[in-house]
């Protein structure tokens, strides 16, 4: 990403504000229109404020009192209003501005001048190239969930990709895991909120509530980044390995914002470990993010094809403690959903 993609992303940001003060517009002369004390009681309220300004200046000493008997005339005005609009069932913030985000406001950036999460997110979907995650995210949510489209037979073999005896249907163990998921979600701002690794082989839905979730915290407005493994591995190098021969700074400071979200971004599911080319420097970063982020109580999400003893073997004795050490373990099973 260069200059050019930032001066885009705050151009839309504009364009979002002039957008919300035209709506609000609108909505105005919507009301005006149909109800004109609405319009009366606006210019009064507007009229007070330009008075109590002038008032204070010209009587320094009852400036106490000029602005308690201002508030008071101004909360009997709004009291008037909010009932009018209470009486026409119109929401009482429908002559307020709306905002896209309401923590910064659609500046993208705080009071303190730090980058706003929104803005953040929309910096990792340009840089990652996930810009088509959110039309995924509308078909792949909790709202389009099927629980139906799971076997409810229980099957008495054994299943050979995690040696796991079924106990109870495919259904069962989903609507089990689900609940697992909105219980997470529900308490992703609890420190002591457990990660998560899911375990088994393809198309048992593991992609599905991985996305389930972070649809569901994109829109609480927590920082999420959602990538596989062998793109992760991929940014870990830019970093490492070819920074110094990118032409210009801009892509040094990009490779470095890359590597550092992968470690303070709010949550981080890495999606089909094992995927990437397992080496002495994949083992050492896997285990890196995956310590890092647990030592500063940030939210990961590992999937995964491979089972316990696969990590073990793959990734070491210490990465797996540490998986073992943080994580809820929730196995997948049954029937592959893409082949049915």
């Amino acid at each position: 990403m260069n200059k050019n993609t930032i001066r885009n992303i705050l151009r839309q940001y504009q364009s979002q504000r002039e957008q919300n003060e035209y709506e609000l517009e609108n909505r105005k002369k919507e009301i005006y229109n149909y109800f004109p004390e609405i319009k009366h009681i606006d210019e009064q309220i507007n009229q007070i404020c330009l008075k109590l300004a002038k008032l204070v200046l010209e009587k320094p000493k009852d400036r106490e009192k000029i602005v308690q008997k201002s508030k008071d005339e101004i909360n009997f005005l709004k009291n008037k209003k909010s009932q009018i609009f209470s009486e026409n069932n119109i929401p009482l913030d429908y002559l307020e501005l709306k905002y896209n985000c309401d923590i910064c406001k659609d500046k993208a950036f705080l009071d303190s001048g730090e980058k706003c999460n929104c803005f953040k997110q929309k910096i990792i979907k340009e840089t990652y190239k996930m810009s088509n995650i959110e039309d995924v995210l509308q078909r792949e949510n909790f709202s389009t969930f099927n629980l139906n489209v799971f076997p409810d037979n229980i099957s008495t073999n054994v299943d050979s990709e995690n040696n796991h005896i079924q106990t109870k249907s495919q259904r069962e163990n989903m609507k089990s895991i689900h609940s697992k998921c909105i219980d997470y979600v529900n308490n992703f701002a609890k420190k002591n909120n457990r990660d998560l690794l899911f375990t088994g082989s393809t198309g048992l839905g593991k992609t599905f509530l991985c996305n389930c979730i972070a649809k569901e915290l994109l829109d609480r407005g927590y920082l999420v980044i959602y990538q596989t493994a062998f793109t992760i591995i991929e940014i870990l190098e830019d970093y490492k390995f070819r920074r110094n021969n990118f032409n210009n700074n801009d892509d040094n400071v990009i490779s470095e914002e890359n590597y550092r979200n992968l470690f303070n971004c709010d949550l981080l599911i890495i999606d089909d470990l094992g995927t990437e080319m397992i080496n002495s420097f994949t083992k050492s970063e896997i285990f890196n993010i995956v310590n890092t982020r647990m030592i500063a109580c940030k939210s990961t999400i590992i999937s995964t094809n491979l089972n316990i003893v696969d990590i073990l073997n793959f990734y070491g004795q210490r990465t797996l403690s540490r998986v073992i050490d943080n994580c809820n373990i929730i196995e997948f099973y049954g029937k592959d959903l893409r082949l049915k």
